[in-house]
Parts: C-alpha cells; structure tokens; sequence
C-alpha cells in the first residue's frame, strides 16, 4: 500500500486487521465506523484506538476495495472531538488478541525441539518478524525509542543464534503488551455498561381528538417537555421529574446504590435506570445527547485518554535513558569483547515499565472510581486531588442535603390551625417543582394532606404563587412579594418573623384575604455523615477545611463548631467564591472546591480541583474535574483516598523500576547474567509491576 502509516497485521477470507498510525489521534470514531459500515460488503467494523488498529470483517465482496478505502481515507474528515462534553463517544470493542502471546510462545516452545539450524532460523524468525519490523520503522521516524531497544535486543540475539534468547524475550514482550491492551479494555467496561440501556423507543402522552392517549416513539423524537411513561422492567430514556405515579427504580448503573429507591411524584429520575416496580409518568427535562447517560460516556471516554503529568514525565525519562542503555552496551563490549553481554545488556532497559505502568494505574483507579459513582476527568485530576491540602465547601447541597424540610408552621389567625395553614400552601404549591414547594407538600402528606379547592394558580418567576379559595385571594412567597408587591402589612408580626430568622430558617410567607395569615419556617438538614466525612479528610491529608455560606455569621460558626469546619466565611455572596479560592491558593494551598449550584461553576474552574455534586447544575458538573453520581458527601473523602492511593503506587512502581533495572542492567554489563536470565528478569519485573497497577 502506498501509505506507509498503514500495515496489513492478519488476513482471513472475510476477516482484515491493519494496523494505523493515524487511529491513535483524536477523532469521532462512531462517524467513521459508520461511514466504513456504508460500503457495501463491509458487515462490521471495530476499533482499537489505544494501539491504532482496525478490524474490517467482510462478506468476501468487498476485498478489493478495502486497502483503496483506507489507502485514501482522510482522517481529517472525522476530527469533531474538541470537548468531553462533545459527540465523540469511544466505540473501542475490540477483544486484546492472543495471537502474538500464542506465535511467540508456540517458537519459543518448537524451538528447542528442533535439531535443523534452518527450520530453528525460520521459526524464530518468523515469530520475531513483527517487532523487528515496529523497532525498523521506529527508528526511522521517532528516533531512538523503546521499541527501538527491544527490537535491537532480539535481534542481536537472533544474529547470535541464540533462539532461546530472542525468542524468550519476544514471548515476554507480547505477553506484556496483551497485559497493557487488556487492562486498557477493561478500562472502557464502564463506557460500555453505560451503553447498555440503548432504549429505543419509549412510550409518551399525547392529546388526539381531544382525549389522551399514549403512543409508541423512537427515543431519539422525544422533546424536552413530553410526558414519558414507564412501567416495571422498563429502562428510563430521559432525564426528568415525576408527575405521578410511584415506582421501585434500581439505580445501580448510574449511582452505584445496590438497593432499588422508591421514587415518587416530585423526585428526579436519570437515564439508564430501571423501573423494578410500580409505574410513572415523567416530564422529560433532558433527552438525546443532554441525559446523563450520554454525558457521562463522553466524560469517561475524555478521562482514559487524558495524559497526566508524572505520566508524560515517566514516557520523556523512558527515552531518554534508551540511549544510557545503548551506552551500557558498548561499554560491556569493551570490558568482555563478548557479544554475548551485549545482547545481555540490550535485554534490559526502563522503559517498558516506565511507560506502562503509570497510565495503566491511572487508567484501573478512573475505572474503579466510576463504578462506585465517582466520575474523574482524567489523570491530571487523581494527580491534583492526591496534593490537595484545602477542601473549600459551598455549605448547601453539599455539607447539607440541599433539600428544605418544614421544621415549624406559625399561625397569626385563631381562625386557622397549623395544619390548615399547611394544607392550604400545599394545595397551591403542588403542582410545581421547587424546592420550596416539595418541601411544603412533602409536609402536608406526612401530617395527613387535605387538599383545599381552589382556582387556576398563577406562578410568578421569583416571587411565589397567587390563586383563589372562596372567592378570597391566597398569595404564597417571598417578603418582598406579599409585603412590597402585593401591599400586604407585616409590621405587626416582625418579632416572631426575626425570632425565626434568628434560628437560622427560611421562612415562606401565605397571606389570604389581603392580611399575613401565617408563615412556614424551612431549614435544610446537615448530612448525618458531615462530620464523619471532614475528620477522615484530615487523616488523608487535608490541613484546612472551610465553608462558604451566606447564612449570618452567628449560624455559620454554630453549625461549624458542630461538624469541625477550621475557617467559615459567612454572609457570602456566590460571585464572592472564585475570590476566595484565589486567595487561598496566593496563600500557598493546593485548593479543591465542593459545590453544585450554577453560581459555583467559577469556583469549581479557579480550584486546583473542583468537584460537583451529584444533584448539582449541569454547569457545575461540567466545570468541575470531578463528579459525583452519589449523592453522598462521603465520597468526596472517597475520591481523595483513591486519588492518594493511585499516586502512592505509581511512585512505588517508579522506585521500583528503576531500582530494579538498575540492577539488572549492572548485573549484565559486568557478565553476571546471560541474555535469557536478563530477558526474564526484565520482563518479569514489568509484567509484575502492570499487574500492581492493574489494582488501581
């Protein structure tokens, strides 16, 4: 073929695999797939974009035109990846192939067996054949590299003669390549089981002839605001709130909770869980590529291609020491004048492990995070969260619950009781979805909910809600709504109004009839595990702990006394975030900021490390380094734990290899170590250290 970035690697009947230069660059593999699947005659087509290779099977008639079609093939075409956000989602399904680790081992068994010089000559070469070939064009194009090394190696031993070495030494080879290749698929596990609840259509509400009825669609048509229903056994399409029924819906795939949870009207459902039991209507919030299940594909996908810091630090320091290794060679030369410690020499070097070991750690801790409902970016930020020494928290959502329980009901009319007070709030405010509203009517059912009858409800953007009962006007909202807006008189209830502000409550003002008939105090619960939480941090590491609120100072340093918070800042205003965590790191802090509303997406950019919480705006979750599936504030100790863990054992791996090596190399510049004893020590000692990372 004319481009020498493509090689033909195996060839059956109605079976190619090539391998290509140009797949291991950034492009929309799902594009070309498809685009190659067109062709007539081509019946599958799957990628390994780790090792750039491609597998084309065919029924017989499209042959001929398979080396044309990639001979002229513009890869240009299909570079549309520019953000983890984007549409280029990793279709990697390629199996890691045994074939080299059976050709390899099959020559290194035959061989010994064989008393013919010639038949031992061809069946060694023709085991070795691929690496030389690989080292040859290596050198050509990238200089002295790895491959450059152990290319030299085997051969040297194969111009030796020495089959035994050369063909040992090639069997280490590809078993350690199989090894990196198969911790690299299971890496992509997660993408794959994402993928897995493809739910092509899905049932909707729809109005015909005046009546309701329900309808058949294709997942791919439904729009932001249809009412989706879904029964026992179905997967859930979309992103979206209940609007009534009650359901038993496993979220293991997207949260990692073994336990199905009982949703209910008013609670939030994602993509790619199952309804167990019962049977809901949603209103569909975020469809098509905007659900979580796509979202987190293209997350994890961008993750495992991320290189981090100390991994481009292992691959620079990997070649440079091929020349020192070379060096090593020739001084072993001149001591011995024995071709014999040459090869010996050229079977060792750093890099194999160098290289290896550190993205498959990577790789293994970003897999093993995502399974237990912890989304990290990629290895730059298990790098970063493993420095961090400040943990900033934005108080609510993450310290609490983000979630406003009724805590007290205050009447200002004998007239009407708590409950009635209660139940006429609930009454207006049920059929939205706002905080405030899902606490009140959460509230009301718990005390037995008697719904008033009442007219049409207005709701006002920011304000609060307004409708008719008996022919008397209810308004339900804010202060400044009923007192400013509405013209409503609260001076004469202000000290039991500011005793209840004192305490730290969010109060929802109801009048009726055009006087202040009572107030709801509201206050969001701190996580039972809070405390629990801050003091692991400390032992992973975390020197400061600080919260950000706006609640007055007084509360502020109460609640932070409690739960064991060093430094508060209270009164805060949201865009006052991003100035703080830019302080604290002028200060010398390595900053990671926990938050989840939309005005911490700056805060969450300014952070060495930002992690979102898993009720979090979209924004946050897209901003952040980190996510979180769970919502548990648990797991921000949990990521920071894995993030010490995986950079502890990549350092031990580097000590290791280089230690190791160091000795190795010693041992076979002075004579101790023939080629084979060199060839096993050197791979084994690579082949144990990518299963250590492989523990992630």
């Amino acid at each position: 073929m004319e481009n020498k970035d493509i090689k033909l690697l195996h060839k059956t009947a109605k079976r190619v695999r090539y391998s290509i230069e140009f797949l291991k660059e950034d492009f929309n593999q799902l594009a070309l797939i498809n685009h190659m699947k067109s062709i007539n005659g081509i019946k599958s087509v799957r990628i390994n974009k780790t090792i750039g290779s491609i597998v084309i099977e065919h029924d017989g008639s499209a042959e001929d035109i398979i080396d044309e079609l990639l001979k002229n093939l513009d890869i240009n075409k299909f570079k549309t990846c520019e953000t983890f956000l984007g549409e280029c989602i990793s279709c990697v399904d390629e199996k890691p192939s045994l074939f080299g680790v059976a050709r390899a081992g099959t020559a290194l068994s035959v061989e010994p067996m064989l008393s013919n010089e010639t038949a031992k000559f061809l069946i060694t070469l023709a085991a070795i054949k691929p690496l030389l070939f690989e080292g040859t064009k290596e050198l050509f194009t990238e200089g002295l590299t790895s491959k450059v090394l152990e290319a030299t190696a085997v051969g040297v031993s194969f111009a030796r003669k020495d089959y035994l070495a050369a063909n040992g030494t090639n069997a280490m080879l590809e078993l350690g390549e199989y090894i990196e290749e198969t911790t690299v698929h299971r890496s992509d596990d997660l993408i794959k089981e994402l993928a897995k609840p493809n739910v092509k259509q899905a049932w909707i509400e729809v109005e015909e002839n005046g009546k309701m009825t329900q309808k058949l669609i294709d997942t791919k048509d439904i729009k932001v605001g249809d009412l989706v229903i879904v029964g026992a056994g179905d997967t859930i399409a979309i992103d979206g709130h209940i609007v009534s029924g009650n359901a038993s819906v496993n979220q293991v795939s997207m949260t990692g909770e073994s336990e199905p949870i009982n949703k209910q009207r008013g609670d939030r459902v994602i993509s790619g869980t199952v309804v167990e039991d019962g049977r809901i209507k949603i209103w569909a919030e975020h469809v098509g590529e905007d659900t979580a299940t796509a979202r987190i594909k293209n997350y994890i996908t961008s993750s495992l291609n991320e290189k981090s810091a100390i991994g481009l630090k292992a691959t620079r320091l990997a070649d440079k020491l091929v020349p020192v290794t070379l060096g090593l060679a020739g001084l072993s030369y001149l001591i011995s004048r024995d071709f014999e410690n040459v090869a010996a020499v050229l079977q060792a070097d750093y890099s194999c492990a160098l290289k290896l070991a550190t993205p498959v750690a990577f790789k293994s801790s970003i897999s093993k995070a995502g399974k237990d409902g912890i989304m990290i970016k990629g290895a730059k930020s298990i790098e970063a969260l493993s420095s961090v020494d400040t943990l900033v928290f934005d108080k609510t959502g993450t310290l609490t619950y983000g979630q406003l329980e009724v805590e007290k009901v205050n009447s200002f009319d004998d007239a009407w009781s708590e409950e009635d007070i209660l139940n006429l709030t609930a009454s207006a405010e049920e059929h939205y979805f706002h905080p405030v509203a899902e606490a009140v009517v959460k509230a009301a059912k718990e005390k037995g909910f008697i719904h008033m009858h009442h007219e049409e409800v207005e709701f006002i953007v920011a304000h609060g809600v307004k409708t008719m009962v008996e022919n008397k006007e209810v308004i339900i909202g804010s202060r400044h709504f009923l007192e400013d807006d509405e013209g409503i008189d609260l001076s004469h209830y202000e000290k039991k109004i500011e005793a209840c502000l004192m305490e730290g409550k969010t109060l929802l003002y109801v009048g009726y009839d055009g006087k202040l008939l009572g107030t709801i105090g509201m206050r969001d619960k701190v996580r039972e595990n809070t405390k629990k939480t801050l003091e692991k941090l400390r032992t992973l590491g975390a020197k400061k702990l600080v919260m950000l609120t706006g609640d007055i100072e007084s509360k502020a340093n109460a609640l932070a006394d409690e739960i064991g918070i060093d430094i508060v800042y209270a009164n805060m205003k949201p865009t006052d975030k991003a100035d703080i965590i830019k302080s604290l790191k002028d200060s010398g802090a390595t900053v990671a900021f926990v938050g989840d509303g939309i005005n911490d997406a700056p805060a969450l950019m300014s952070s060495d490390v930002g992690i979102s919480m898993s009720k979090g705006a979209d924004i946050a979750k897209a901003t952040a380094d980190i996510g979180l599936l769970k919502d548990d504030i648990a797991a921000v100790a949990e990521a920071k734990e894995l993030a010490n863990k995986t950079m502890k054992l990549i350092n031990s791996n580097f000590n290791a290899t280089v230690g190791i090596n160091s000795v190795i190399l010693t041992g076979a510049t002075v004579g101790l170590f023939s080629p084979i004893t060199t060839a096993v020590l050197h791979n084994g000692t690579t082949i144990g250290l990518l299963l250590n990372s492989m523990k992630g």
